[in-house]
């Protein structure tokens, strides 16, 4: 059954356009079609019109041998809010110069651009990052610097966000980027609703060194995966680097070591992660009391709950639940 979410004062978000090019990247592409382009009839307010949107040629051939055509060229950026660059076929290709002289002209009367994997490198182009921070695939990175140094790469992030301009990481840190602009454009109960349809968790912490090829170990006791789905289900609880190592079957040097290899933070900051996700999860979408929520976060202080929200989270715990109170769907 669905559940109509209303909404009143809600402004229209406006004109999502995708670009499409010769060898586009299809999951990609996809992305933004699924996010921004499918209806929400469970919704009862103005969501994001969306025009699929030619580079060169109206009709493409994308990855997988589809065909694609688009609906407009790029005079529609234009009247674009939202540009999103779904990839680039080659980072080591210029593209091309009308493409560049658009987008820049877009920026400047404030359309946004949102980057997915290597669709930052035709922002990097056009000289729309220089002196700004942003991602993109782990396997991209020493390329991205090396051609273009003026920009501030940041290694360990799905996304970032500087306002006007959202880049994100590999292919499927495109659904964070969007289910965070979506936050923006609306509240956290519209990207969690948007997220539930995606089957996905509305918000993932963490960087992209917990997806980067790491060594695999051979043991007789569980893998680093399985280790923290064991404690993810023990987040009231708490829990010991000793304990963690057991579940592995290797000593706390060891499983320390391996830990920080594999996820790129140490198991006790990762731990501290996994349980501010829970309490800002709980907050949003549950009526528990800030004590219960502390206390299944591990925390048998309110005060010292409240204090490490704080600092994880920027803000305290009623303050977060104010400003994105969720309810019932």
């Amino acid at each position: 059954m669905m559940i109509m979410q209303k909404k009143t004062n809600v402004t229209a978000p406006g004109l999502v356009v995708v670009l499409t090019y010769d060898g586009l990247c299809t999951f990609e592409f996809g992305i933004a079609v699924e996010v921004f382009g499918l209806s929400r009839p469970e919704f009862d307010f103005p969501w994001y019109k969306f025009q699929v949107v030619a580079c060169e040629q109206m009709k493409v051939r994308a990855m997988g041998g589809i065909t694609i055509e688009a609906d407009a060229g790029l005079e529609a950026l234009e009247r674009a809010r939202t540009i999103v660059i779904p990839g680039w076929r080659d980072k080591t290709e210029q593209p091309p110069e009308k493409l560049l002289a658009a987008l820049v002209k877009a920026h400047a009367r404030g359309a946004r651009c949102l980057t997915i994997c290597s669709g930052v490198f035709v922002l990097a182009a056009a000289g729309l990052l220089n002196g700004k921070r942003a991602t993109t695939h782990w396997q991209h990175f020493s390329y991205l610097k090396e051609q273009y140094p003026e920009i501030l790469v940041e290694e360990d992030v799905l996304y970032i966000d500087e306002g006007n301009i959202i880049t994100s990481a590999g292919s499927a840190a495109g659904i964070d980027a969007s289910l965070h602009l979506i936050r923006r454009d609306f509240d956290s109960k519209t990207a969690n609703s948007v997220a539930r349809r995606l089957v996905m968790s509305p918000h993932r912490d963490g960087g992209q060194a917990q997806y980067v090829a790491a060594p695999i170990y051979e043991h007789t006791g569980r893998s680093i995966s399985e280790v923290m789905d064991w404690a993810r289900a023990k987040l009231a609880d708490p829990i010991g680097l000793g304990e963690l190592a057991a579940q592995g079957n290797m000593s706390e040097r060891t499983f320390l070591r391996r830990f920080n290899e594999a996820v790129g933070m140490t198991p006790v900051a990762w731990l501290q992660q996994e349980r501010m996700y829970r309490a800002r999860e709980l907050l949003e979408m549950s009526d528990h009391s800030l004590a219960d929520i502390a206390e299944q976060c591990s925390y048998r202080s309110l005060e010292t709950f409240r204090a490490a929200f704080k600092r994880v989270v920027g803000t305290s715990p009623a303050a977060y639940r104010y400003r994105f109170t969720c309810g019932s769907l």
